[in-house]
């Protein structure tokens, strides 16, 4: 009992550490996950002393931490963020992975004088992006990055893990029994197609079936957030149980419920918030332990120019690769290129090695912990400068906003919202509130009162509101600070506007002839731009048409669009390499070469 106690004491000392190290993240602007893995290095076995070797025990703590954070991410990704951004992320889940792999692989061998297959193992360890990693930086790091951008990293970091795992377990399975490549070539396909389809499958079945059990089970309200993460966890064991990938079903599963209407759905949001945070802390701590820092000095330099190598070439090449027929702008694949940080999941997989027995586990391990510091150093510091520098943060829309949503109990076809007045909001300098929503109470100075009663609202005012669902974007703008306007407003939004209701043929004339093909000049601008992106426009977005830029500068409380800005300053490119041209930026330069010739 005296060592269970010991044990507990030390593990809360450690999470309530990592806690608070968040408080000097934001103040120094450090990767907070990086700093919760050195607080693991620091308490391990070459710093106080803290041996733990369990690599099977880390596996699993880290396994069950990861299906916490993925159904976490996809319960907070709307379907319309899913669609727009799903067949450029999928294809970065996939083809870059293993594009990503292959080109590791072959640094690896020279660099570590691995063998071919040694090289593949190690570049498919720490292939995929970490969902923890991209998630942290994009929903709390402070920076609101354009929407198509967000959603390609966010669904790519939640979706590639199950290839990066099935290539890992393959190839060690391979290793372990000195099988070849040529001998299982069909168990590996039929190996693949049942990982991701069981995965689809059984992810979307699950996600139906926590979103009828919410619905039709009298849970307690307080018990709902539990109900929710204990089946999103059955999900995932059942899926992998069954050699499906449970990683992929947990992701899937949350991105279904998070999308439907479901009783409590603020507890489930704070709740998951909460664990989410706890699996990160627990998950990071727990594998820094593992780590021994001693060994680090005799693969130090070749795994830090590994991970330079992984950073500014084979995630680059295989990012561009992979979006070359997406319309991306150069700063946007460059953007995306740049957030590929590795961390727990590469980590995980490097146990995989040494669980199989394998000559050069331990060197995996090692090796892949070196590549994931350097990341999250390097590219975990610096993606709000990157972001700025690159022109993917997104002016704010509205200021400052003070708003908590209330659950309603039943099955009340309303939402609770209580707002804040805070100074130089719309509503305080006299703005009126909606007929299609119902004030309902006021709270001023600690006294409660009836709204038709209250007078003018004042700074500081509580105020209570029912309303339909969907339509609290309107009255966020009622209720929000002035937004401070920015010199680069106007260099990001354009020097003027046009409607969105314009045609395709009115802009073809007025900056053409030839930019649009015959069907587009057919279309509306809005439909044009729809058409270009994949998806409906939201705030932000962007359309780059020959020397002319179109960005969506308003939209109203449905998400259309009611003004468009166009920039006429050609964008300036990411590199001066033509990396990240785009296919149809390629032809166009072709064309445009071909037609200079000709002169």
């Amino acid at each position: 009992m005296d060592t269970f106690y010991i044990v507990t004491l030390a593990s809360t000392a450690l999470v309530l550490i990592a806690a608070f190290s968040s408080l000097l993240a934001e103040r120094f602007g450090a990767p907070l996950l990086l700093l919760f893995l050195l607080i693991g290095l620091v308490a391990g076995v070459d710093g106080l002393g803290i041996d733990f070797s369990n690599n099977s025990a880390a596996y699993m703590l880290g396994s069950i931490a990861l299906a916490i954070i993925l159904f976490d991410s996809g319960y907070g990704t709307s379907m319309q963020s899913f669609k727009q951004a799903s067949f450029p992320a999928l294809t970065l889940a996939t083809f870059g992975v293993l594009l990503t792999a292959v080109l590791f692989g072959v640094a690896a061998r020279f660099l570590l004088d691995f063998s071919w297959l040694e090289g593949l193992l190690l570049g498919s360890i720490v292939a995929s992006t970490d969902a923890a990693a991209v998630f942290f930086l994009l929903r709390t790091g402070g920076i609101s990055i354009r929407d198509r951008v967000r959603s390609t990293l966010e669904v790519e970091s939640g979706t590639n893990d199950p290839m990066a795992i099935f290539l890992t377990a393959a190839l060690v399975g391979i290793m372990a029994n000195n099988q070849g490549l040529d001998d299982i070539g069909l168990d590996l396909l039929i190996l693949f197609a049942k990982q991701i389809g069981g995965g689809l499958l059984l992810g979307l079945g699950g996600g139906v079936l926590i979103v009828q059990i919410i619905r039709r089970v009298p849970v307690e309200r307080g018990l709902a957030p539990i109900f929710v993460l204990a089946l999103a966890l059955l999900v995932f064991a059942y899926t992998s149980a069954i050699g499906g990938s449970g990683f992929l079903a947990v992701y899937v599963a949350g991105i279904y419920a998070g999308n439907k209407k479901l009783q409590a759905r603020t507890s489930i949001v704070r709740f998951q918030e909460g664990m989410t945070w706890l699996a990160q802390i627990i998950m990071f701590l727990v594998l820094g332990l593992l780590a021994t820092p001693s060994q680090f000095p005799q693969i130090a330099l070749p795994a830090i120019a590994l991970a330079i190598f992984l950073v500014f070439i084979a995630r680059p090449i295989a990012v561009w690769l992979c979006l070359l027929p997406f319309d991306y702008t150069q700063r946007e694949t460059g953007f995306v290129a740049w957030v590929g940080l590795r961390g727990a999941v590469s980590i995980l997989l490097a146990i995989l090695p040494i669980l199989g027995n394998l000559e050069n586990g331990q060197l995996y391990f090692n090796t892949t912990f070196i590549v994931v510091m350097v990341s999250l150093a390097i590219q975990g510091w610096t993606v709000k400068p990157i972001a700025r520098r690159l022109g993917q943060i997104v002016p704010p829309q509205i200021g400052a906003i003070d708003k908590l949503e209330l659950d309603l109990p039943g099955t009340a076809n309303h939402e609770l919202l209580a707002y804040r007045v805070v100074a130089d909001s719309p509503v305080l300098r006299g703005e009126r509130i909606p007929r299609w929503a119902r004030p309902s109470l006021v709270i001023r100075d600690g006294i409660s009162m009836r709204y038709q009663y209250a007078g003018r609202l004042r700074e500081n005012d509580q105020v209570y509101l029912f309303i339909a669902p969907g339509y609290s974007r309107l009255l966020d703008r009622l209720f929000a600070s002035k937004v401070a306007v920015s010199e680069n407003d106007n260099e990001f939004f354009g020097t003027f506007t046009i409607a969105p209701t314009r045609t395709g043929e009115e802009l073809d004339a007025a900056y053409g002839p030839g930019l649009l093909s015959k069907a587009e000049k057919s279309m509306t601008i809005a439909e044009l731009m729809e058409q270009r992106l994949g998806g409906k426009l939201d705030y932000a977005d962007r359309v780059k048409i020959g020397r002319i830029v179109l960005i969506v500068r308003q939209t109203d409380e449905h998400g259309n669009a009611t003004m468009i800005g166009v920039s006429l300053e050609p964008v300036a490119p990411a590199t001066r390499l033509p990396l990240f041209l785009n296919l149809r930026e390629i032809i166009h330069a072709i064309r445009e070469y071909t037609r200079k010739r000709r002169k």
